[in-house]
């Protein structure tokens, strides 16, 4: 970074839109300093399947971001998502060797409980502690210097593809960009929307992407419980281009002017006007139609996330109810359907504690991006999770030689 103090960047590597979030860190606030957006052409509910366009696309909306901030930007924390991304619980216990908690007794404890058996095909992308547990009580959120004997961490673990991260970090530094660390975007958003009274009673936050639908259960102001459905936005575009006939480009169009969650609520009279195909003569047709058609998916996506919150068997555990972001929210009926599928009070999710450029990052779409930042100004000081070290296979294979080298 050229000419600027402390400049994080957040790369939101979305199924639509691929967005980049300048923010400069100084005295305890974080000042958004730039944004740039352009539509994302390489990927697929969330996964990259074309290296070049998703290349070209991320490197238009750098330049934008960097037009804007006025910096260079040659580092990013990216987002990753997608249907391949599994979250699972994990505890681990160690014996506290000294007469009271040290650092180094927490790294141990949480090496123990990060210690389960991964396929070689996955690679950890988060370890997040939940709350320590020394001598039977529980709650800890910071044991050292605590006096004890036995030492226990609930930890959450989220892992994804090594193929799926490895194409976005292939595609950041072919885009001349260093990937300092790759974060959830669920994640990220809970960074951007959440408020710390909403994290410590417990809150669900559903980010309604283009490609996927991410759930983040909190609670203790910790995840607890993190999901991606592959199903968001495009579904619905789908679904609007079918039951009109149209093209994908109009269908989209429409949604985004017309689209409705309620058919109920829209007039008789109000009337839309459709594309035909291949020459067609255009139709006129009532708005209903687009509530018919987008409600039932609407509520099937909310369904299977009400499904995934019991099967994890937390459906009491979200008092402070539901937060819904990301472009797929603005939607018009959106959150009145969450409310009668969940039975629980929501909001939609802004992005805020930031300052700058808040009337144009004031949006659920770039909450993702803004939360990036905020999570890379937050964890500077932590142990990155860099790849472009190293290979992320070639990783692998020395973790492998480590361990045989241990054993033997």
């Amino acid at each position: 970074m050229q000419g600027r103090g402390n400049i994080v960047v957040g790369l939101d590597i979305g199924t639509t839109k691929i967005c980049c979030v300048v923010g400069e860190v100084g005295g305890g606030d974080i000042n958004i300093i730039g944004i740039g957006t352009h539509p994302s052409i390489g990927l697929r509910k969330g996964v990259v399947v074309n290296i070049e366009s998703t290349v070209d696309s991320i490197k238009k909306a750098v330049e934008e971001a960097e037009l804007m901030a006025g910096c260079e930007i040659s580092s990013v924390y990216a987002g990753i998502a997608g249907g391949h991304i599994t979250g699972f619980n994990s505890r681990g216990i160690v014996a506290i060797k000294g007469s009271e908690i040290t650092d180094n007794d927490v790294v141990r404890v949480i090496d123990a409980a990060r210690a389960v058996a991964i396929p070689m095909d996955r690679e950890v992308i988060h370890v997040l502690p939940q709350e320590y547990i020394v001598d039977d009580q529980t709650g800890i959120q910071n044991p050292v210097s605590m006096a004890g004997v036995r030492l226990e961490a609930k930890i959450h673990i989220v892992t994804g593809a090594v193929t799926s991260a490895h194409n976005i970090v292939k595609c950041c530094n072919r885009s001349g960009l260093d990937v300092c660390d790759i974060v959830l975007e669920s994640l990220a958003s809970g960074e951007a929307v959440l408020s710390d009274e909403e994290k410590e009673l417990g809150t669900a936050l559903i980010d309604l992407g283009g490609g996927t639908t991410d759930l983040a259960l909190f609670a203790d102001k910790n995840i607890k419980h993190t999901f991606v459905l592959a199903l968001g936005g495009n579904n619905l575009t789908n679904d609007i281009a079918i039951g009109l006939r149209a093209p994908h480009a109009e269908a989209e169009k429409i949604k985004t002017r017309f689209g409705t969650c309620l058919s109920h609520s829209v007039s008789a009279e109000d009337m839309i006007e459709v594309p035909g195909m291949g020459g067609r003569e255009a139709r006129k047709l009532p708005r209903q139609i687009l509530g018919e058609i987008l409600e039932p998916r609407m509520e099937e996506i909310f369904t299977l996330i009400k499904r995934e919150i019991y099967r994890a068997g937390m459906e009491t555990s979200t008092p402070s109810g539901l937060v819904l972001t990301g472009g797929t929210s603005l939607l018009e009926g959106t959150t009145e359907i969450a409310e009668s599928v969940f039975n629980l009070q929501t909001r939609l999710g802004k992005p805020q504690g930031i300052s700058g450029l808040v009337d144009v990052v004031n949006n659920p779409m770039y909450a993702t991006g803004v939360g990036l930042v905020l999570y890379g100004a937050r964890n500077q000081t932590a142990k990155k999770f860099r790849i472009r070290d190293a290979n992320i296979f070639n990783r692998i294979v020395t973790q492998m030689k480590r361990w045989f080298k241990d054993v033997v």
